[in-house]
């Protein structure tokens, strides 16, 4: 085997990997998956500091509640 077999043989196999979509689909579903899950955590962390400081500002308007005059 000579250097310009050897050439043409690793450009094509580089080739044929390079278009091999074998397993794409499953690093494509693995993204969204990852997207999804980051922007559930996200949206649950404000959402749990809106609902403590709803919470905490009804809490101190019901204890202010008893000590006007």
């Amino acid at each position: 085997m000579n250097l310009s077999t050897l050439i043409n043989n690793t450009k094509a196999f580089a080739v044929n990997l390079w278009k091999d979509e074998a397993g794409q689909d499953l690093v494509e579903y693995a993204l969204i998956v990852a997207a999804v899950g980051l922007a559930l955590i996200t949206t649950v962390n404000q959402l749990t500091q809106a609902v403590v400081s709803l919470y905490q500002s009804m809490t101190q308007g019901l204890g202010s509640i008893g000590t006007q005059q």
